[in-house]
């Protein structure tokens, strides 16, 4: 996982967290999945700005994804306003995906 963030430790109780959200048409964590882009904690506002794409622009489960990882960081960062910017400038590809979630997909 190659995830950009400005504080690595909270970056790993956030991609732990997230890992609790499923991509319902594959079955895959997000966070094995790859869709996890950035996650950047910004203090003073008490925001945490998750960059993230999805398997394609048009993903019919994109709100549901997207919905789900704004409430899984709400609920593990509690106070924390959580910003959803769906990007698509790289699009998502199987290379993105972890080995752990290789191993998933292949059994």
């Amino acid at each position: 996982m190659n995830v950009k963030t400005n504080n690595e430790i909270k970056s790993c109780i956030a991609l732990a967290a997230l890992e609790a959200v499923i991509d319902p048409e594959i079955g895959l964590n997000i966070v094995d999945l790859g869709l996890i882009l950035g996650l950047d904690f910004d203090e003073s506002k008490q925001n945490i700005n998750v960059t993230m794409t999805l398997t394609t622009p048009f993903c019919p489960m994109g709100e549901t994804i997207s919905g789900a990882v704004k409430r899984v960081l709400e609920n593990t960062f509690r106070h924390t306003v959580v910003l959803i910017d769906l990007n698509f400038d790289q699009p998502w590809n199987h290379g993105r995906i972890s080995e752990e979630g290789l191993k998933f997909l292949n059994s």
